[in-house]
């Protein structure tokens, strides 16, 4: 079985494919002080919800932006006797990007736009909802070309209660009108439907840009699920699409 893990600024995803069948996810913090021993005990204790040993484990995959954490893991992998792949460099021969500079293409943005191709087609653009918010392009010929980067939800809500205290407690739901009636609605509608708005004037732009009206729009990330059921500009919300492109890099490497 292979682990593909898929390492955020904010939270780490984890996925157990059992071939292209993703059998098992789990969510845990990004923490750079993490050491390898951490990593195992808590990756142990994911195992042992459902039954399972690490033995399982026959290869991990990982594409992350965390340099220190991918030393961990590899220690990891190590320790399991598995065999371990990173997205980037090393599997450049087996993904298609056609950028001004390939080397600063994210490992996640790779493997969103290389999922993207396999499970939806091309053209296609990926809305990344994390710790920022990335838009991922694939053209016609199935190549990420670039895409955009802009503030995330968390940090932009994050910056917002840094100067008014008073808007902590705000959750980060869709309100049912733009209109808010109150403080706490007035912030999720500038948050949550302002994060919905801003996909979708970017959408519109890049399908004018690429000349593909009907280019597959595609939501992804832990925030996804809030944002797209306040627009109708996805085709699809896949919250594992990510992992999914790990897995795929990996099986085109082995």
């Amino acid at each position: 079985m292979l682990l593909a893990i898929d390492m955020g600024n904010t939270q780490t995803a984890l996925g157990l494919f059992d071939g292209e069948e993703l059998v098992h996810a789990w969510r845990m913090p990004t923490d750079r002080s993490f050491t390898a021993d951490e990593l195992h005990v808590r990756l142990h204790g994911y195992f042992r919800m459902y039954d399972m040993t690490l033995d399982a484990v026959d290869a991990v995959a990982f594409a992350g932006v965390v340099p220190e954490l991918n030393r961990a893991w590899r220690r990891v992998a190590e320790r399991l006797s598995a065999r371990a792949v990173v997205v980037g460099p090393d599997t450049a021969a087996v993904t298609r990007v056609r950028a001004k500079n390939p080397a600063e293409v994210g490992a996640d943005r790779i493997a969103n736009a290389t999922a993207a191709v396999k499970y939806y087609g091309a053209p296609a653009i990926v809305v990344d909802f994390g710790t920022a918010t990335n838009i991922d392009v694939v053209d016609d010929e199935g190549y990420y070309i670039g895409g955009a980067i802009a503030p995330g939800l968390r940090i932009s809500m994050d910056a917002l209660v840094s100067r008014a205290a008073r808007l902590s407690s705000v959750p980060l739901e869709a309100p049912a009108h733009a209109i808010g009636a109150n403080t706490v609605e007035a912030v999720q509608s500038g948050a949550v439907l302002g994060t919905a708005a801003m996909a979708e004037g970017l959408v519109a732009r890049i399908k004018r840009e690429l000349g593909a009206a009907d280019a597959t729009v595609i939501a992804t990330g832990g925030l996804a699920p809030v944002i797209a059921g306040s627009t109708d500009v996805f085709d699809a919300v896949d919250s594992q699409l990510t992992l999914r492109g790990i897995c795929e890099i990996y099986r085109r490497v082995h």
